[in-house]
């Protein structure tokens, strides 16, 4: 009687051993067909491949390892792999160059509406040449352009602000019937977009970038930055990636990812440089003053 108990205990031990190892597979693929095949070019998907980026999914798999006994060694050296393949990906390793008072500083901060110019001058220990800010502190404007009536500075109908050393032109400002902004200015004899991307799930990110991609259309002494609400991996940077470098890939050193909280899951806020101009050097500012990192590039012409 014992020993018939025993055997079923085992039985039933086996079952649930196989039944979490087959979910343990249907999740992880699906995750990955997610991740690397699927991403955000369709609408259904987009909120579930930017919920799971790949440290995450990393994490899942580990997580799974805990339950399935010996078959954990799939699972593990599985995740290595993810991690070296996110590792590559992401970190960067580039070389310094000293930075030249005729070259040009630019930063772009999505400031969480709790900070403006201010702030983010102290978070960049200097006055750039150019500085975007997003989603900025409301009622710091005017202050902040009595401050410094020596420069320039351009309060768009959306949620963008523009700083800069030297006057500034500002051709157009176009926006999204979903409130996704874009400035075109020029500005130290550079042409500049400005974005600021509408990042509601309720969104289709296909209308919002089909309206930035008609009008971002110069791709010669050109920097469009901003908050793209889309990370390195989406579909719809494609067309960026192939008419510009990205600042970081290029020029910067560490992880990539801007966001949330410094954490390196998420790499959407973007500087994407035009190819006949060079980069200096690329940071990416940690800071506690918004869930997004601060960004800048130094560009020589």
């Amino acid at each position: 009687m014992v020993g018939s108990k025993r055997r079923w205990f085992k039985i039933i031990l086996k079952v649930l051993s196989t039944g979490i190892f087959i979910v343990n597979l249907i999740c992880v693929l699906a995750l990955l067909v997610l991740h690397f095949l699927v991403k955000d070019a369709s609408f259904k998907f987009a909120y579930w491949f930017y919920l799971f980026p790949l440290p995450i999914i990393i994490t899942i798999v580990l997580v799974f390892s805990v339950f399935l006994g010996k078959r954990r060694k799939y699972n593990l050296i599985l995740a290595g792999i993810l991690l070296l393949v996110w590792f590559f990906r992401s970190f960067s390793i580039s070389f310094t160059e000293e930075v030249k008072d005729t070259d040009v500083e630019v930063v772009f901060w999505n400031a969480s509406r709790d900070d403006g110019f201010e702030s983010a001058f102290k978070e960049n220990e200097s006055i750039p040449d150019i500085m975007v800010l997003s989603e900025p502190k409301k009622r710091s404007f005017d202050k902040i352009k009595a401050k410094y009536p020596q420069y320039y500075f351009y309060k768009s109908n959306g949620e963008i602000e523009i700083f800069s050393k030297t006057p500034l032109h500002i051709e157009e400002e176009q926006r999204s019937k979903y409130s996704s902004t874009i400035v075109k200015f020029s500005s130290a004899g550079i042409q500049f977009y400005a974005v600021d991307m509408q990042g509601s799930f309720d969104v289709p990110k296909a209308w919002e970038f089909k309206f930035a991609n008609s009008i971002i259309q110069n791709t010669s002494n050109t920097i469009v930055l901003g908050d793209f609400n889309a990370p390195y991996e989406s579909v719809f940077l494609e067309r960026l990636e192939q008419n510009y470098n990205h600042f970081f890939s290029k020029k910067g050193n560490g992880f990539r990812e801007t966001w949330p909280w410094n954490f390196p899951l998420l790499s959407i806020d973007h500087i994407w440089v035009s190819k006949d101009l060079i980069m200096v050097n690329s940071e990416k500012i940690a800071t506690r003053d918004s869930d997004h990192s601060m960004i800048k590039t130094v560009i020589r012409k």
